[in-house]
């Protein structure tokens, strides 16, 4: 039985408190992360904590639907990250990171800006016993195989980091659920996947399919 991180658990604490860390296997997924627990205790908040939750997400204590589509995908298709150098951005929690390093990538770097989701990756590296590479900037980052990104099309104003990535990398990988007309000359659409955020938000059904866009 795991302890939960303490520093986790004070970060949670600021946002929801009394809420606790489980480290909770994936549906469909060989991957365990400290995530909330999957019966979460709605009736208990109140505005105060609604509005933390809403300006301040402690995105890293789910795992959003596209990046466990993308994390089932990795697994059942290692050749597209196998022995290669990869990037995660907005990594969260890091389950793609983690995918992608259990489907045999050389290295993988997550990269996100928030320093507690760096510590959720590490935290979630270590009970998944993967090693990983830890970055705050993106460019700060040397140029990689295969940059992967799932779920950080959500905000409007992320879009821009559709051009930004091909920078970094010569193949992109998007994955997302969010963007209804997903328009760039060069990105197309691959594939889709159903998948559901854990523990289960109960979203409404477009938001399980998750498309994945890949560069051209």
């Amino acid at each position: 039985m795991h302890q939960a991180p303490q520093h986790l658990l004070q970060a949670l604490h600021e946002v929801i408190p009394d809420c606790e860390l489980l480290a909770q296997q994936l549906p469909d997924c060989p991957v365990s992360l400290w995530l909330i627990p999957p019966v979460f205790p709605t009736d208990r908040l109140d505005d105060e904590v609604i509005r933390r939750i809403w300006n301040d997400t402690p995105y890293w204590i789910f795992c959003w639907a596209s990046g466990l589509a993308m994390a089932q995908w990795l697994l059942a298709e290692p050749e597209h990250v196998k022995d290669k150098v990869v990037l995660d951005f907005g990594a969260g929690s890091g389950v793609v990171a983690i995918a992608a390093k259990l489907a045999g990538a050389r290295r993988v770097i997550c990269c996100d800006i928030d320093p507690i989701s760096l510590a959720a990756c590490r935290e979630n590296a270590l009970i998944n016993q993967v090693e990983l590479e830890y970055l705050d900037d993106l460019y700060q980052s040397e140029t990689v195989d295969v940059l992967l990104a799932a779920d950080v099309l959500y905000d409007q104003c992320n879009r821009y980091f559709l051009d930004e990535f091909l920078k970094f990398a010569p193949e992109v990988w998007v994955a997302d659920s969010r963007v209804k007309n997903f328009s760039h000359p060069q990105y197309q659409k691959i594939d889709e996947r159903s998948a559901t955020t854990w523990p289960d938000l109960d979203e409404s059904k477009e938001f399980r399919n998750v498309s994945f866009y890949k560069t051209i």
